[in-house]
């Protein structure tokens, strides 16, 4: 997925003039001059106000029909992002706590722990999306948590659905042999193989050094037995030629391109990649030109103790896809029983989301997490900029730390999803809204479980990247918490993420003082 970044020479000039915060991991604290696009400065050091966009944007415009479309705010005032419905950092974050050991900050992105849990919001009755903002006081001094949640309507596994062609490219190189890699792979696909439907197809290949197809492009029908054969014959090899296992995947998918199916690469692999073409940038061409000549998308399953994370991420980025993790059985037949089948119906191309915050209201926000989904506030509603592709039954969530002003009343903030519809492309959108009457509640002592379990997700995040939050609870604080949650909702998941919070609170006391540190500057101390 094409993702805009901001410029080492916009960065760079950003921190010299003092607008990006020191220190601060998250999205970027912002308030009336906190924006990389702010209007240019006038010679009595105030700022001049922009004209509108000669397309309209800026301004209040007529809306296309189908659109909902929100008044366009004060352009320092917004967050604008691409969808994400990862999951792998979340899921190898707990592997690696399991082990007794710290995970990597620089693989620890919040959004991703957040979107491992699925909130009951509202879903629509249609193929877009329900809108949900609520929030909380966090306790600290003006400092509020707002939450905006986004649902698609869910699967209907017995009714009508697209046809799925499915590409499964499994890597059997040397380092898939360890217990929990190659086995659990095969075991998922068996599971893949017996819950997708008669008239959906499915093809296997397999790489170490060099890339074999085991089973072309073939409807499932009667043919499940040879399909299972075929995912039985995987057997450990050499090395990993991570682009030998792609091309030929991808290949695969093209020759057996089904007209109005979901087509999709599936790949199976620890990301560790060591022979043939190895970095991501020598990747992505191949799977970009695919993605837009036949409309393949790429679902990154990670496994294994070691995994490279951030190469999955950008080459499911780069295919319009996702990413996530499993690391057990129950996980296995959680993406392949419950989730593969539900991505088949797509309900959102290119899905983007921008919140407006409420100039007389905030003093400043930060999103947690996103930093590598930001989109420049000017291409919301540019279609040409690629968004997110979400499926049915997904929820999205993003967390802002937010200060009001002392005394605030009125408006907050304001969120706007907008996406083009999979079928026809037209643009559609929908917003919903928080006043400061929606900011009444403590978090811990009146909010609600959906969104202390979001927030105990973040907080966790936060603190395994070395970043702090305002009003953020201590680890053990964060484990009782959501073990509270846990006791009411007999929730095992929720029982998982208190155990890892608790693992990574033991880990971080036990660790000598200055070892492994990595915490930034505080700048919300």
């Amino acid at each position: 997925m094409k993702r805009p970044h901001r410029t080492t020479a916009v960065l760079a000039a950003a921190l010299a003039a003092g607008l990006l915060l020191g220190g601060c991991a998250g999205g970027g604290e912002r308030s009336a001059t906190d924006h990389e696009e702010a209007a240019p400065l006038v010679p009595d050091g105030s700022r001049a106000t922009r004209a509108p966009a000669p397309d309209g944007r800026g301004a209040d415009t007529d809306a296309p029909e189908g659109e909902q479309r929100a008044p366009s705010p004060v352009p320092d005032y917004l967050s604008t992002f691409a969808l994400d419905v990862d999951t792998a950092s979340y899921g190898y974050a707990r592997r690696t706590l399991a082990e007794g050991r710290l995970p990597d900050p620089a693989t620890v992105r919040p959004e991703e722990f957040v979107n491992s849990f699925r909130p009951d919001y509202p879903r629509p009755a249609d193929d877009g999306f329900s809108v949900t903002v609520d929030g909380a006081r966090t306790g600290a001094e003006g400092w509020s948590l707002v939450r905006v949640g986004l649902a698609t309507r869910g699967a209907d596994r017995t009714g009508e659905r697209p046809p799925a062609a499915l590409t499964f490219v499994v890597d059997v190189s040397g380092s898939m042999g360890e217990p929990g890699r190659l086995d659990l792979v095969r075991h998922a696909l068996g599971l893949a193989a017996d819950g997708l439907r008669d008239d959906d197809s499915v093809a296997l290949v397999a790489f170490s050094d060099e890339a074999e197809t085991l089973l072309p492009m073939t409807r499932l029908g009667d043919a499940r037995q040879r399909v299972r054969e075929a995912v039985d014959s995987l057997a450990v090899r050499s090395s990993t030629n991570l682009e030998a296992g792609l091309r030929a995947g991808y290949d695969v998918a093209a020759e057996g391109h089904r007209e109005g199916a979901t087509n999709r690469v599936v790949l199976l692999s620890d990301a560790l990649a060591n022979t043939g073409e190895t970095a991501a940038d020598a990747l992505l061409g191949h799977i970009d030109a695919q993605r837009r000549e036949h409309g393949i998308t790429l679902f990154g399953v990670g496994v294994g103790s070691e995994y490279g994370d951030e190469l999955m991420e950008r080459l499911a980025d780069k295919g319009d896809g996702q990413t996530t993790y499993v690391s057990t059985r129950d996980q296995a037949r959680k993406v392949f029983v419950d989730q593969l089948p539900a991505q088949v119906e797509l309900r959102a191309r290119d899905a983007k989301a921008q919140v407006a915050f409420d100039k007389e209201t905030v003093e400043r926000f930060r999103l947690i997490g996103y930093e590598n989904r930001e989109v420049a506030d000017d291409d919301f509603r540019d279609d040409r900029v690629d968004g997110g592709e979400v499926g049915a039954g997904h929820t999205v969530t993003a967390l802002y730390v937010v200060k009001t002003r002392p005394g605030a009343s009125g408006p907050i903030a304001t969120a706007t999803v907008r996406w083009l519809d999979p079928e026809s492309r037209s643009p559609q959108e929908r917003s919903g809204a928080i006043a400061s009457g929606g900011l009444t509640a403590g978090l811990w002592d009146q909010g609600h479980d959906s969104l202390r379990l979001s927030a105990i997700s973040a907080y966790f995040a936060e603190e395994l990247r070395g970043g702090s939050l305002p009003g953020a609870p201590r680890l053990g604080e964060l484990a009782g918490y959501a073990d509270s949650i846990r006791e009411r909702s007999g929730s095992a998941v929720v029982g998982e993420l208190a155990e890892a919070v608790r693992q990574a609170d033991r880990l971080i006391g036990e660790r000598p003082s200055g070892e492994g540190e990595f915490r930034s500057s505080d700048p919300y101390a």
